[in-house]
């Protein structure tokens, strides 16, 4: 067999190969237009991978039979790995909402940091961690309201990452929201789950809302019901995530 022959037939292998465009299962007539774009994600979803080391949490995150996966994943020395194209959905946040969104999935990046829950997290992670969101929020355009943990959007049913997650750093350098001390005291009569609704959690569970909260701006004391200062944060960041979505 010649060399044209050959290339010919590699040609054709790998046109077979290829990924058309999804079409109807009815007969139909192709006629592209060229007024589309890529998905854009509008959140970002932080998590931690549970796992020992970063080759567990990618055998987990490419298995198929898992049915879980991430767009990237940071490695405790800073490596980071990118599992599934922006473009597309990855099956990271579960049964979750946001922003009155229960399809978090489809409007989010996934990120998870290699780390098992009960470590804190190497300055070279939170490096490449803070490049890579850096990088995200220049070409998305994300607002700094929307970089969450996982327990943000799953209340009651997830808590990565975990208590040792520097929110505030993330916060300093444009990665969600904070209020730095001294915090005044929530105006009377704020109501703390239309503040809570107000970031953009789901409230159907009161407490497990309030749980998520705190975790996320650090509370030690985690309670059903809210401490004055965790009700002067929650009013103070209402206020700062009106001022940035203006």
């Amino acid at each position: 067999m010649g060399r044209l022959a050959i290339l010919v037939l590699l040609v054709l292998a790998l046109a077979g190969c290829a990924t058309g465009p999804r079409q109807a299962g009815v007969p139909t007539r192709w006629r592209p237009s060229p007024n589309f774009d890529e998905r854009r994600p509008t959140l970002v979803v932080i998590h931690h991978t549970s796992e020992r080391t970063a080759e567990e949490a990618l055998r987990v995150l490419t298995d198929r039979a898992r049915e879980v996966s991430a767009h990237y994943l940071v490695a405790r020395d800073g490596t980071v790995f990118q599992l599934v194209d922006e473009g597309k959905r990855a099956w990271h946040a579960g049964v979750s909402r946001w922003g009155g969104s229960p399809d978090v999935n489809s409007r989010s990046i996934g990120i998870e940091l290699d780390n098992d829950g009960d470590e804190p997290f190497p300055e070279r992670q939170v490096a490449a961690l803070l490049a890579l969101l850096g990088d995200l929020k220049a070409r998305y355009g994300i607002p700094a309201a929307n970089f969450v943990g996982h327990a943000d959007v799953a209340p009651g049913r997830k808590v990565d990452p975990s208590r040792y997650f520097p929110w505030h750093t993330l916060a300093v350098y444009g990665f969600g929201l904070w209020c730095e001390p001294p915090v005044p005291d929530a105006p009377a009569g704020f109501d703390t789950l239309l503040g809570l609704q107000a970031l953009g959690y789901d409230v159907a569970d009161p407490a497990a809302a309030i749980r998520a909260f705190d975790l996320h701006y650090g509370e030690e004391d985690v309670a059903p019901e809210m401490t004055p200062h965790a009700r002067a944060m929650l009013a103070c960041l209402v206020g700062r995530s009106r001022d940035t979505s203006d």
